[in-house]
């Protein structure tokens, strides 16, 4: 029986007796109404809600909005603002003797939703946040607490007599100025910000930001317990430092415990994983009854849990059901509860646009002055300011429990609401429009082998899928010949594909622990690959290495190196091709993926770029010095992508146990007169500007050419040599006598260059992103056991501000793919 009911479902003056027996029904064929029963009504419910959302966050997609907001506006949409207004809708679908069981099911998914927050959450992180981060965080959270306050005195005229005034101020003082970790993490990762330094000095800021968010939460909660200033809030605050200091103490080490029983590289047992989680509702319980809320027991007992396996274990399980199953309940829930037309009278109206503009404006202000103390750019103190002002979770619980305590009515809580979406809608717009991430790095000189100095650092990305290139790669370097006065950083990438709902991100891997234990396929892989490089470096002289991993899908991927690869001013990025040798010798594809990232690459990266084909190259570090381990062939025609090829050779050559031969390809009388027979009008001005181009690029092979045999005069391991051909035929038979003399060919890729030594040779192209001549040596038709790195040289850019990469809009498959201010416009990363 339903005492008073309204559209609203609201339950101040309502009375309603629950039928304990009617959960689930006997059927339709037996004359019953499944809506008239629990389970069905709550499965009804659910799914709408689901559906809605999910639809929402479609829609949405394309404004770059976060899932939250499509999640609040769903709950809206079912509300009392828009299809709750109707009677029959809401006594049909969600009438109010079914708002207990949808609220208790959305508060069991945040129960464990805050928990896995915690666990995700990382303390050392915390504790080693900058200086910085944290007077950001501050500021940023002095500015909207203090118009909260002054939003608070304007709603507290008319309404909360019974309430004191304070709490009422800290509540709206909380909510407008706590910044949404969570959600900003997602808008960083799609705006591929997350690992900018703006990126990872924001993380830092609302990670500071949540935990003192957590500790007002708790005080506003403390003091909402009572009307007047007793012992009872005092009592709330001393048992919740109680429950941190046992969490702290005893619960933590006996997690530790159960870690140390558990066998390395074996699974947690179900009894375990049962056991922690039957101890989050213990904790949700516990902090309920001495009065702070259920959710503070949750993710404290999530933040003890320490980094590792068993976290591991835990998000796998929970994650996916928690949050995208019963987490949209919760926000359906604060919809549902949310009555926009409780909003009256122009003067509202006006607050809530004053409290959105002056709240976002603090965050923005405090923030500027202290980016502007440590001489940050403008830009980016806008920028930092705008993403600070993210709102999410924290604050609909904030809103929610001062809903239920009555410390908001109807009308403030649907004007927070609001705010709450609109700020969090507005911030990903505003910052991909306003902050340009191709602008955040400062240019640097050395983005090319032939311009790097003979006696300074190299610095060079290698990237790697899986440990089979490894050996290869690992001897490449080697024979690359770092020096005392040359040494070789090198910045190892294992890529690794985005699966589930995670965030894309890239971690940065400190000296591995001996004894720990690969928890999956993936970091068994990774710590393979970092410990074959920490073993070259640790036998290496004049080699240092840097471990990291990319975790993000395969077609944003490329951006995630590019923009690595200029944060760390590489000159070369080394990348394995998507083929790899069989048993027979021939070439067999590992994943198509592997090229798109490629030819993503090869159209976006900010310096020079070697494509190396593995066909295994042997290791010459235990060899007698003037023992000669490799054959190096360097295949020269001419152009930028061959000068960078030779460079590469050049630096190779230096080292005691390493021959090199570069065979200079001449056109022949025949070729000639066919490059000099006119194909276009003769006085069209691109032929004119081609045979310009043509002229000069040619100079340039002639200087470097000379120098290189000038300073190589004397060095009987040097073998240069020139071979007159005149078409593409005499070229590959000329590269054939070759096959069994050296084990690692360098050849430019050629883009952009037309050579009739080359004619015919594209038109059966496997792999048209590697060059006629790469394409030729990679291919199974070519009988050779040698390994080829086919190198693009960077040729400089032009200022785009967007990016276009093989599977965009506007850019067909088979569309070529130019570079550089003399063959097209460089394509520029976004993340």
């Amino acid at each position: 029986m339903e005492g008073v009911n309204t559209a609203a479902n609201k339950s101040e003056d309502s009375v309603v007796c629950y039928a304990p027996t009617r959960i689930t029904t006997n059927g339709v064929w037996q004359g019953d109404n499944p809506l008239n029963y629990s389970l069905p009504l709550f499965i009804l419910q659910l799914t709408m809600v689901i559906v809605t959302t999910r639809m929402l966050v479609f829609i949405l997609k394309p404004l770059r909005q976060p899932r939250v907001v499509s999640e609040i506006l769903g709950g809206v949409l079912l509300g009392p603002s828009m299809l709750g207004r109707s009677q029959e809708f809401t006594n049909t679908i969600f009438p109010f003797r079914s708002v207990m069981v949808l609220e208790t099911m959305a508060n069991v998914g945040l129960l464990y939703f805050l928990f896995l927050v915690g666990v995700e959450m990382d303390l050392l992180v915390i504790r080693r946040t900058r200086k910085k981060a944290m007077v950001i965080a501050i500021a940023g959270m002095i500015l909207p607490f203090a118009i909260g306050t002054f939003f608070a005195f304007i709603q507290h005229e008319d309404t909360q007599e019974n309430l004191s005034q304070g709490t009422y101020f800290l509540y709206l003082g909380v909510a407008l100025s706590v910044t949404a970790f969570p959600v900003l993490a997602r808008i960083l990762a799609e705006l591929k910000l997350i690992n900018s330094e703006i990126g990872r000095l924001a993380m830092s800021s609302a990670l500071f930001n949540d935990m003192c968010a957590w500790i007002l939460l708790g005080l506003a909660i403390a003091l909402a317990e009572n009307d007047s200033a007793s012992l009872a809030s005092l009592w709330v605050i001393l048992s919740s430092v109680a429950f941190v200091v046992f969490c702290i103490f005893v619960v933590r080490p006996a997690i530790f415990w159960l870690i140390r029983r558990t066998p390395g590289g074996e699974s947690f047992s179900e009894f375990y994983i049962c056991l922690i989680l039957t101890r989050v509702m213990i904790s949700g319980f516990i902090t309920d009854a001495i009065g702070t809320h259920f959710v503070f027991g949750a993710f404290m007992f999530g933040l003890i849990i320490p980094n590792g396996p068993l976290a591991i274990t835990l998000i796998e399980k929970l994650e996916d059901f928690v949050s995208g199953l019963l987490l949209p309940l919760f926000f359906a829930i604060s919809g549902l509860k949310t009555d926009i037309t409780s909003i009256k009278g122009g003067r509202n109206w006006g607050i809530l646009a004053l409290v959105i503009v002056l709240s976002c404006a603090g965050k923005i202000t405090g923030t500027l002055i202290v980016t502007t103390f440590y001489q940050m750019p403008l830009n980016e103190g806008v920028t930092l300011g705008l993403l600070m002002n993210t709102k999410g979770l924290l604050e609909m619980i904030i809103l929610n429990v001062g809903k239920d305590q009555k410390v908001l009515d109807d009308e403030a809580f649907a004007i927070m609401v609001i705010v709450v979406v609109v700020l969090t809608g507005i911030i990903s717009p505003i910052v991909a429009s306003v902050y340009k991430p191709s602008r955040r790095f400062a240019p640097y000189k050395r983005r090319t082998l032939q311009k790097s100095k003979l006696d300074g650092e190299l610095r060079v990305l290698v990237c790697v899928h899986t440990p089979r290139n490894v050996p290869t790669i690992i001897n490449l370097l080697e024979a690359s010949h770092p020096i005392k006065k040359s040494p070789i950083c090198v910045y190892v990438l294992h890529l690794v594909k985005l699966t589930g709902r995670a965030s894309a991100m890239l971690i940065v891997h400190n000296t591995r622990k001996s004894g720990r234990t690969a928890l999956n396929r993936t970091q068994a892989q990774s710590d393979h690959i970092i410990n074959a490089f920490e073993n070259f470096e640790h036998y290496a002289n004049y080699v240092s290495i840097q471990p990291l991993t990319a975790i993000s899908p395969y077609s944003s991927m490329h951006e995630d190196i590019c923009s690595l690869a200029e944060d760390k001013r590489v000159a070369l990025i080394i990348i394995p091709f998507h083929k790899q040798q069989t048993v027979d010798g021939g070439m067999e594809a590992t994943n198509p993926a592997f090229r798109t990232v490629n030819q993503n690459l090869l159209a976006n990266a900010p310096c020079s770029l070697g494509i190396l084909v593995d066909r295994g190259l042997s290791g010459s570090t235990r060899l007698a010095a003037n023992e000669v381990s490799h054959h190096v062939a360097v295949l020269f025609f001419g152009g930028p992508d061959d000068r960078e090829a030779l460079a590469y050779g050049w630096r190779m050559c230096e080292h005691p146990g390493t021959s090199l031969t570069v065979l200079r390809f001449v056109p022949g009388k025949d070729a000639a007169e066919s490059a000099m027979q006119p194909t276009t009008d003769q006085n069209d001005p691109r032929a004119l500007t081609a045979e310009t181009e043509n002229s000069k690029e040619k100079q340039l092979d002639d200087e470097y050419i000379n120098d290189f045999r000038m300073r190589n005069a004397n060095d009987e391991s040097i073998i240069y040599t020139e071979e007159v051909v005149n078409n593409g035929e005499e070229t590959v038979a000329a590269i054939r006598t070759l096959d069994n003399n050296h084990d690692l060919f360098i050849v430019g890729r050629g883009q952009g260059m037309i050579s009739p030594l080359t004619a015919g040779l594209t038109d059966w192209s496997e792999c048209p992103e590697l060059g006629a001549i790469g394409d030729i040596l990679a291919s199974s038709d070519f009988a050779s056991t040698v390994s080829v790195l086919v190198i693009q040289q960077y040729v400089g850019v032009l200022p785009l501000e967007s990016i276009r990469t093989l599977d965009s809009p506007g850019l067909p498959d088979d569309e070529p793919t130019n570079r550089g201010h003399q063959h097209g416009d460089r394509l520029f990363l976004t993340s």
